[in-house]
């Protein structure tokens, strides 16, 4: 069968969404990278998991969907998401909408991840 990006996103998302944390650590390539302007420029599955865990330490609430995922090549897709969450400590409601590309090896592991929020949170 042969490999598509945008299922695999649409499969990663949903590791995400279930807080599925060794699926989602098991998604990265040793080298991959995530670059979105919530969280800078992470290199590597471990700080990468890092700021995933923080991230959800603080919104363990997150509901997110997609409105569209597509294949770009036989190794990238996009997916156009939107997402609410609250705050765990100081309660403020987060909501955020945007899109990431996202790039696998030929293993079907990330390789990089480019985030691009629609508004500034």
């Amino acid at each position: 069968m042969a490999f598509d990006p945008a299922e695999e996103i649409e499969r990663f998302h949903a590791a995400i969404n279930a807080l599925d944390f060794p699926v989602i650590e098991g998604y990265f390539a040793d080298d991959a990278t995530y670059i979105s302007n919530g969280v800078g420029s992470l290199s590597g599955r471990p700080e990468i998991m890092a700021a995933f865990r923080r991230y959800f330490d603080d919104y363990p609430d997150q509901t997110a969907e997609n409105s569209l995922v597509e294949t770009l090549t036989p190794l990238s897709g996009r997916a156009v998401w939107s997402l609410r969450a609250t705050h765990s400590k100081t309660g403020k409601p987060l909501i955020r909408e945007g899109e990431e590309t996202i790039t696998f090896n030929s293993e079907g592991r990330i390789i990089r991840v480019d985030v691009t929020d629609y508004k500034d949170f």
